[in-house]
């Protein structure tokens, strides 16, 4: 018998083990939710060559709100050139991608008054359907399992669970120690998110779960916490910070503050690269909400695995980089100009900044269509 033909049994036991431990790495989402293929990495499935076949009608577009003229622009991608306008509701905040990416959503939280709509657009054709009434829509994310639309009601302090097709109201969460609730991201197993309070300089622990909050953290500097990113393995959050000008590191485990990465003045959106390697992180050139032109505005680019800034592109002329997101091909950072009126398409290899024009106070545009299997809402959240 030759014996050389099997395995030893050390080699059976390393092997076993290799099994065990890739059994063990592997993650217990919520009930509903699509796994996460690579538990190193959270965003394996937006890269470039991973847009959804089911996507393969949509129009290449970004979509431009304008929180003050009250309209979206459409901006064709390959000319940089604004190719149709139309009005939406009051105060048009974000453009949202839905769980099923067959929708995008335009969220007019129409600022103080009781008139706030969604308008829905059809990524087939680019055009604007009929508004449905929502109160308060600042923002907008999805739960996990796709059930829900998160209704981000900023003046109300809470979140609004509504059907993610029809929008029909299910239930409050209620956040009341989080003014200003804005922004914000999901754990690797999507059974808690984190949103940023912009207006107390902390950060509310939301139980998705058990439907309560159930923690809050105040940061130990700054004091308007915005946008947030989770780290490609979920064990950290990444918070962008105005008046702080960098990102806090948050453990995801523990809610605890580790760390920061100075970036740049008014630090505001962030997104993952198509690779999940790098963070961009615009800097919006201003403490205020309600900022100058021309300030000193940039971006940074955030690697993931050091935290540390590798490159910072400053806007030629200054400027204010705001909200967007990375084209589906990783090539060209789209970002909103909110205090100059334009919107900036940056080359993620060279920074170059191309700028085009726009409508009054462009704010959380969107690029479509975008790679992955399902959106969590905000500008793009891709997974």
């Amino acid at each position: 018998m030759n014996l050389k033909r099997f395995p030893t049994r050390g080699v059976l036991a390393a092997a076993f083990g290799t099994v065990a431990t890739l059994a063990a790495a592997q993650v217990q989402t919520v009930p509903g939710m699509p796994p996460v293929p690579d538990p190193r990495n959270l965003y394996s499935e937006i890269g470039a060559d991973k847009v959804s076949p089911a996507l393969k009608d949509h129009k290449e577009l970004v979509y431009v709100p304008h929180v003050q003229s009250n309209d979206v622009y459409v901006i064709d991608p390959k000319t940089y050139k604004v190719v149709d306008k139309y009005k939406v509701g009051f105060n048009p905040q974000h453009v949202v991608p839905s769980w099923d990416m067959q929708t995008l959503w335009v969220t007019n939280n129409a600022e103080r008054t009781n008139k706030g709509t969604l308008t829905p657009i059809d990524p087939r054709t680019g055009k604007p359907g009929k508004d449905i009434p929502v109160h308060d829509p600042y923002n907008m994310y999805f739960s996990p399992d796709g059930q829900y639309a998160i209704v981000v009601e900023e003046a109300e302090k809470r979140l609004a669970f509504r059907d993610a097709h029809t929008m029909e109201f299910k239930y409050y969460i209620q956040t009341p120690r989080c003014a200003g609730i804005n922004h914000a991201d999901f754990s690797i197993d999507g059974t808690f998110a984190i949103f940023t309070c912009e207006f107390n300089r902390s950060l509310a622990k939301v139980d998705l779960v058990n439907r309560k909050v159930t923690d809050y953290l105040r940061l130990s500097k700054g004091g308007m916490p915005q946008d947030i990113r989770v780290s490609p393995d979920g064990s950290k959050f990444y918070v962008a910070d105005m008046h702080a000008d960098g990102i806090f590191v948050i453990d995801a485990a523990t809610f605890k503050e580790t760390g920061f990465v100075a970036t740049g003045q008014g630090t505001h959106g962030i997104y993952p690269s198509r690779d999940g390697k790098k963070l961009y992180v615009a800097n919006r050139g201003s403490h205020v909400i309600h900022g100058k032109k021309g300030g000193p505005g940039s971006v940074s680019v955030v690697d993931f695995a050091t935290e540390k800034v590798d490159v910072t592109w400053p806007i030629p002329g200054g400027g204010s980089p705001d909200m967007g997101n990375v084209s589906a091909d990783g090539k060209t950072l789209w970002l909103s100009g909110r205090y100059d009126h334009v919107v900036y398409a940056i080359d993620t290899t060279t920074g170059d900044v191309k700028v085009i024009k726009v409508g009054i106070e462009p704010h959380g545009l969107a690029v479509w269509p975008q790679p992955g299997r399902y959106s969590l809402g905000h500008t793009g959240n891709m997974r």
